[in-house]
């Protein structure tokens, strides 16, 4: 992978392990000549791994809209800014940009970027490994709620197994780097379920 793009809160809880984990993400992808791809702010959990990367000598990517980058919140201090017009844009440059796709700790924003990038790769419309750094087992509960979606019958389990999951990011940079993506049809075929 050249590139990963990291969909993440644009506020920080203060939590020393995320720090620690963020810290240890930026140190796994500079390491290996990973350049960041992300939402392209100067705050919170955004702002964290930017600043991590760019210290260790690594190349930092934002993609922002303009009205969050008129509300100052855009980072300064990057290898390359991209300024949109819209949200979309904003997810769909990021995924052009990338070869790869980890979500860190964040809120609504992020599991809407992150669903919408995974739903994509289920359509077969990129072929990105995507990862979740589950932090302090941050998501475990929308883990749990993925594998209800199994049991129900509303996601098939191949399409489950393409959530990439670990606490540990130079785990799951190493699993994201050799896995193999095999989505599956989207639709059951038994279509006398009701």
């Amino acid at each position: 992978m050249q590139s990963i793009a990291i969909f993440c809160g644009a506020n920080y809880n203060g939590d020393p392990v995320l720090k620690e984990a963020i810290e240890l993400l930026a140190e796994v992808m500079v390491s290996k000549n990973i350049t960041l791809v992300f939402g392209g702010g100067r705050v919170g959990v955004m702002g964290l791994i930017a600043d991590a990367v760019l210290q260790r000598g690594g190349k930092a990517i934002g993609v922002i809209p303009g009205f969050l980058m008129d509300k100052e919140v855009g980072h300064t201090g990057l290898t390359e800014m991209h300024v949109v017009e819209n949200m979309h844009q904003r997810k769909q440059l990021m995924n052009d940009l990338c070869n790869g796709i980890i979500m860190l700790p964040g809120g609504f924003g992020t599991l809407e970027e992150f669903f919408e990038v995974l739903t994509w790769l289920q359509l077969g419309l990129h072929q990105h490994p995507v990862g979740i750094l589950n932090v302090n087992g941050f998501y475990d509960h929308l883990l749990e709620q993925m594998d209800i979606m199994v049991e129900q019958r509303f996601l098939k389990p191949a399409n489950r197994e393409l959530v990439i999951t670990s606490a540990d990011a130079i785990e799951l940079v190493d699993l994201m780097e050799k896995v193999k993506i095999e989505p599956d049809d989207v639709w059951f075929k038994d279509r006398n379920l009701s």
